[in-house]
C-alpha cells in the first residue's frame, strides 16, 4: 500500500475514469501519467492506446501493462481488503456485474455515438482530446491531430453498430436509461443500495463524456436528468465515504425502479450481446439483430464474446438460494435470455 499503483490513460476515456474513481474510493494509491510520460519513463507499451493501463507486477516480479478494467476490479478485491465495490450477497453481486457490463458494454455506444456523430460534440472532442495527450503540443499539431482522430473516429462508427438507421435507436435507449436511472435516485444514491458498487462505476465512467463533457448528451442529461449528472459527479470522488455491509440491497430485496433499469438492459443489450455470441460462434463477418424494431448490424466483438461467458458462468456458480433470488429479478426484463440455458 505504500507503494503507488501507476495508472497510464487520459480523461478521455471511460474506462481511465472508471478505475481512477474506483482506486479513490477504495483508498488504493496511485499515480496518475499520461501516455506520453508512460513512454519517456520506457514502461511497456498498452495495448489499446485509448484505455487506462495499470503497471502491476506479474507472478515472476516482471512489471505487466494490464487493461481489463473488471478483471483488474476483482483483482483488486483480493489483494486489497476493504470498502469493496462487490456485493457480498452472492444474487446482488451478479445483478452488479451485470449493470457493471452494462456500463461498459452498451452505454459506450451511446458515448462513441454522440461523440462522432454531430458538428459541435466533433468539434469538442477534435479540440481537447489531443490536448489531454500532450497539453504543450501547438495550435497546429493540436488541429492537425484533432482533424485526423476525428476522421477516424466517425469512419468507425459503424464498428459499434451506429449508422443512420440505429443512431436514433442508441438515443432513445440513452433517454429511456436517464429516465429510469433517474428514478431509482430519487430514493437511493447508488444502483445498488446506499454504497456504490461496480456498476455505479462503469456506469459513472461513460457518463464522464455523457453527462460530463460532449455538448448535445450533455445538454440532454442536464434537462432530462439533473439527478443523473450530479450522480456523475459525486461519483468523482467518494474518498470520505464510510460504507457498511447493511448498505447494499440483498438479491431478494431488488426494488422495481432496479428492475426497470434490468428492463432497458433486456431491451437493448441483452439482444445485441446474443447476437455478438452467435456471430463469434458461427466465425461470421457480421453482428445482426433487432433492437426496437430496428435491423442492428456491427462488427463482432470477441471481448464481448467473452464477456457473456463470465455472466453466464457467474450463474451457474451461484448456489440454488442465490440463483432463485437472481432469476426472480430478472424475470421478465429480457435480461432472463443471457442466462438462459
Amino acid at each position: 500500500m505504500s507503494v503507488p499503483i501507476t495508472v497510464c490513460g487520459i480523461y478521455a476515456s471511460p474506462y481511465t475514469r472508471k478505475m481512477l474513481a474506483v482506486l479513490r474510493y477504495r483508498r488504493i494509491p496511485y499515480r496518475f501519467i499520461t501516455p506520453a510520460t508512460a513512454q519517456a519513463c520506457g514502461l511497456p507499451p498498452a495495448r489499446v492506446p485509448l484505455m487506462p493501463t495499470l503497471y502491476l507486477h506479474g507472478a515472476t516480479g516482471e512489471v505487466e501493462a494490464v487493461t481489463d478494467t473488471s478483471p483488474l476490479i476483482r483483482r483488486f478485491e483480493a489483494e486489497h481488503s476493504g470498502r469493496s465495490v462487490i456485493p457480498g450477497d452472492p444474487a446482488a453481486a451478479f445483478i452488479d456485474m451485470l449493470l457493471e457490463d452494462y456500463g461498459d458494454e452498451w452505454l459506450t455506444k451511446a458515448t462513441f455515438h454522440y461523440r462522432w456523430v454531430r458538428d459541435a460534440d466533433i468539434k469538442r472532442a477534435g479540440d481537447i482530446l489531443p490536448l489531454w495527450f500532450e497539453p504543450t503540443r501547438s495550435d497546429e499539431a493540436v488541429a492537425a491531430d484533432g482533424a485526423a482522430f476525428s476522421r477516424r473516429q466517425i469512419d468507425r462508427l459503424y464498428v459499434v453498430g451506429s449508422t443512420a438507421e440505429t443512431g436514433p435507436v442508441i438515443e432513445r435507449s440513452y433517454e429511456r436509461f436517464l429516465d429510469a436511472l433517474s428514478a431509482h435516485l430519487r430514493n437511493r444514491p447508488f444502483l445498488m443500495g446506499r454504497r456504490p458498487g461496480s456498476g455505479d462505476f462503469a456506469v459513472y465512467g461513460q457518463l464522464t463524456q455523457l453527462a460530463q463533457f460532449d455538448p448535445t448528451p450533455m445538454a440532454l442529461t442536464l434537462e432530462r436528468a439533473p439527478r443523473v449528472y450530479a450522480y456523475s459527479t459525486l461519483l468523482e470522488d467518494l474518498t470520505g465515504m464510510e460504507p457498511e455491509e447493511a448498505d447494499w440491497f440483498s438479491g431478494g430485496t431488488i426494488p422495481a425502479t432496479l428492475v426497470d433499469i434490468l428492463k432497458e438492459i433486456g431491451r437493448t443489450y441483452a439482444p445485441v450481446m446474443l447476437a455478438n455470441a452467435r456471430a463469434l460462434e458461427a466465425g461470421a463477418d457480421l453482428v445482426e439483430a433487432e433492437v426496437d424494431g430496428v435491423a442492428w448490424v456491427q462488427k463482432p466483438f470477441p471481448y464481448q464474446g467473452k464477456c457473456l461467458r463470465w455472466l453466464r458462468e457467474a450463474h451457474s456458480a451461484l448456489d440454488p438460494t442465490a440463483r432463485s433470488e437472481v432469476d426472480a429479478a430478472l424475470s421478465g426484463t429480457g435480461c432472463e435470455t443471457l442466462v438462459a440455458g
